[in-house]
């Protein structure tokens, strides 16, 4: 059933939603804060639909106004998306621009269409350009009637501080590892030792777990770690075959390498404290390892492996890069 119950691990922010609707004092702005696949645009819609849920039988009041029924005609429009009232703006390529939000300043200010209380929720808030953030800053200003402004962003300092004073922030925290590894296996079917292995790597997000299983990740991680413990010996033409691999699959590039400065670390980590290694499925081959690097040698290729990832973000030509970073590994 849609509602709250089904928002993984986030108490709090339900728990103040709900005080929220028990007691009538709806703020007309929230903002969900909290690192991406953690539950704010899902608590958002099921928020929204609790809002307007007319109940089982719309011609009685509903005794929970905290949990939405999942089986009124609003409650079923809106998990379809094509609820009127319940607005989403999302990001036009890498921002939200003015003419975005010029229309939905447009849009509210005429009456909603049938809800209660209409609701816009703003995804990646924080990409709204200048220009975007001061209109909105306006509408803050001079909230529209019955309606809720939702903004969901990763931290508050990516927002105006002027938009940010004018909310209710509520933060969402990280899934824990236990937990995420259980949906993992119960709600989408993941064999339970794939599913411990990127529970531990997903950063308590949902969603980049489920991406690290769709793009199969646990494979990727594994060949890397060979590659990478191949370096000192290999021959030239190996080493820029890495390279090579790497820069060609571009949209998991940065991922790659978080795994290798990932797995350094654990070989440092190992070293010192066994137990806060990263890579808990490979720890016996960590710690067993017979020809262990000096500490600071591991240290300086991290360094390294940061340095090529600041530049790529600069725009640096990426193969050249990558065969810079992947020879001076080899040669420490």
């Amino acid at each position: 059933m849609p509602g709250f119950e089904s928002i993984i691990e986030q108490d709090l922010p339900v728990r103040i939603l709900n005080t929220f609707l028990q007691n009538g004092t709806i703020p007309h702005a929230l903002l969900f804060t909290g690192i991406e696949g953690v539950g704010k645009e899902s608590t958002a819609l099921a928020f929204a639909m609790a809002c307007n849920c007319a109940g089982e039988d719309s011609s009685k009041t509903r005794p929970q106004p905290d949990i939405p029924c999942g089986i009124c005609k609003s409650c079923r429009k809106i998990e379809a998306g094509n609820h009127p009232d319940i607005i989403r703006v999302i990001p036009s390529g890498p921002f939200i621009k003015i003419k975005q939000i010029r229309a939905l300043c447009q849009t509210l200010a005429m009456k909603p269409y049938e809800a209660k209380r209409r609701v816009v929720i703003i995804t990646d808030a924080q990409a709204m350009n200048p220009a975007a953030g001061n209109a909105f800053l306006k509408m803050l200003e001079e909230p529209p009637l019955r309606t809720i402004l939702i903004l969901v962003a990763t931290h508050t300092s990516d927002l105006l501080p002027t938009i940010v004073s004018r909310c209710q922030q509520i933060r969402f925290k990280p899934i824990s590892r236990k937990q995420l590894e259980a949906v993992l296996v119960e709600r989408h079917g993941l064999d339970p030792g794939e599913a411990m292995i990127i529970s531990t790597m997903a950063g308590g997000s949902l969603s980049r777990a489920l991406s690290m299983h769709k793009t199969r990740w646990v494979s990727r991680r594994n060949w890397i770690i060979k590659e990478m413990d191949a370096l000192s010996s290999g021959p030239v033409n190996r080493l820029m075959a890495f390279s090579e691999k790497l820069s060609r699959n571009k949209d998991t590039l940065q991922e790659s390498l978080d795994v290798m400065k990932t797995w350094l670390r654990d070989l440092v980590v190992g070293q010192m404290n066994p137990e806060r290694i990263v890579n808990q499925d490979l720890a016996s081959e960590i710690q067993q390892d017979p020809h262990k690097m000096n500490i600071h040698v591991l240290l300086d290729k991290i360094d390294t492996i940061q340095a090529t990832q600041n530049a790529i973000q600069t725009g640096t030509n990426l193969r050249l890069t990558l065969e810079a970073m992947v020879l001076k590994l080899a040669r420490a």
